[in-house]
C-alpha cells in the first residue's frame, strides 16, 4: 500500500500542470493499492472542480471511491495529527500532518506526492 496526496491527482487531472507527465508515468507504473484520507480526498475535489469544472471533481470523487481505501479522520486521529503538526512548528499542513499520522497507523512507509514538505519526514519516502 502506498499513501497518495492531492498534488499527484491534481497532476494528473491538469494538463497544464508542471507534474502532469511525471504523475501520468507515476500512475501508469504504480501497482501499489493506494491509500487516502478523506481530506486529500476533500482537497482534491475541491480543486478538480476549481480548475476543471464539477464534473471532473465528480470523476475523481468516484474514483476515489472504485479505487482507493479512504481514510477518515475521528477526534483520536485529530488529536495525534495535531501533535505532529506541532511537532513541525506550522511548517506542514494539519492535511499533510494527518496524512503521516495515517501512514504511521497502517506502516505505510511511501508517499506519492509533488510536495517537498513531505521529505522533513524521515520516517517516509516521498515518491515524486
Amino acid at each position: 500500500m502506498i499513501f497518495a496526496d492531492s498534488s499527484f491527482f491534481i497532476a494528473i487531472l491538469r494538463e497544464k500542470d508542471r507534474w502532469h507527465k511525471d504523475a501520468l508515468k507515476l500512475a501508469a507504473k504504480n501497482k501499489e493499492h493506494l491509500i487516502i484520507s478523506e481530506l486529500i480526498m476533500n482537497e482534491s475535489i475541491t480543486m478538480a472542480g476549481a480548475f476543471e469544472g464539477g464534473k471532473a471533481g465528480k470523476i475523481l470523487y468516484e474514483y476515489f471511491q472504485d479505487n482507493c481505501r479512504i481514510e477518515f479522520i475521528n477526534e483520536e486521529m485529530m488529536e495525534r495529527s495535531m501533535d505532529t503538526f506541532l511537532k513541525y512548528d506550522g511548517s506542514i499542513s494539519l492535511a499533510d500532518a494527518s496524512s503521516i499520522e495515517i501512514m504511521k497507523k497502517h506502516g505505510v512507509k511511501k508517499i506519492i506526492s509533488f510536495d517537498s514538505d513531505f521529505d522533513k519526514i524521515h520516517e517516509i519516502d516521498r515518491i515524486h
